[in-house]
Parts: C-alpha cells; structure tokens; sequence
C-alpha cells in the first residue's frame, strides 16, 4: 500500500465487509483479461461466502483458477474542500484468498442462512422452505480469506 497512512486495521477491516451487501470479485480467465463481477457476500469467522447457479461461467473459472481478490467499498464520497481542492473520502478492504465449492448440506445451509440473516433479516420466516426449495440447484462458494487489507481517507 503506497499510503500507509490510510491503513486500516483488521477490525475495520472485518467490520467494513460484514456492513457491505456485495463485494467485487476478481478471478482469472488464464488470458490477459481477468472476470469481474458484483456478489452478495457474508462473513463466517476466516471465510466469505456466496450463493450462484451450479454452472456457468463463475464456476467454471473457479474450478480451474481459485485465486481471487475481492474487493469491499464502504463510503465513497468526492468532496470539495477548499479553493482548487478536490478529494474523495472513501473506505475499502481488499482480500485475496482461495474459493472452494462447498458441498456439505450443513454448510451450505449455515451460509445461506447467514447471507440472508445480513441482507433480509426481517424476513427470516421463509427461509426453511426456500431452502427446502432450492438447496439441490444452488451453488455455495467459499473464500478463505489469506489476505487482509484495509484503507480509508476519512473525514476530519
């Protein structure tokens, strides 16, 4: 990081991601163009999970290249300070680490009821027969977090 006096710790860091509803994932296609694409994530303890259809494109270069960068942004907010003066005050986590399907039924049950405990809280009461529904046809997908990095320029 060039500006190591906008280096957040790790408890901003982990904070700044469980308040975020998706993050941006980056992932290898093995040419000179990388994929990226917005998710619904959540955090459980070490790792990142998200929900996605079982084929397609995402798994597919999961399956050949698990290394991904993730990226959070909090606030993103450009300002006028001062004459001749422009700035943004931002916030943002960058993790990298290595995605793995999960293929446990109990897992995957515990992810999904934590993604949607964090983006629907208030309507909790469906979720045993959407998952009853659809658990057989959903892909979960975990990042194991190697990499933490936060960064901030924030209001004075």
């Amino acid at each position: 990081m060039r500006r190591s006096d906008r280096a957040q710790d790790r408890d901003f860091s982990l904070a700044l991601i469980d308040r975020c509803t998706h993050g941006v994932m980056a992932l290898s296609t093995g040419e000179a163009v990388p994929y990226c694409l917005p998710l619904s994530l959540v955090r459980v303890g070490e790792d990142l999970y998200f929900h996605c259809a079982r084929t397609g494109r995402k798994t597919d270069l999961l399956r050949r290249f698990p290394q991904v960068c993730l990226t959070f942004v909090g606030e993103d907010r450009p300002v006028f300070v001062a004459p001749a003066e422009y700035t943004t005050y931002f916030q943002s986590v960058l993790v990298t680490g290595t995605a793995s399907e999960v293929t446990d039924p109990g897992e995957k049950v515990q992810a999904l009821r934590a993604l949607c405990q964090k983006v629907t809280p208030n309507h909790m009461e469906g979720f045993e027969a959407a998952v009853e529904q659809s658990l057989n046809v959903t892909a979960v997908w975990k990042v194991r977090m190697e990499e933490l990095s936060g960064k901030a320029k924030l209001e004075r």
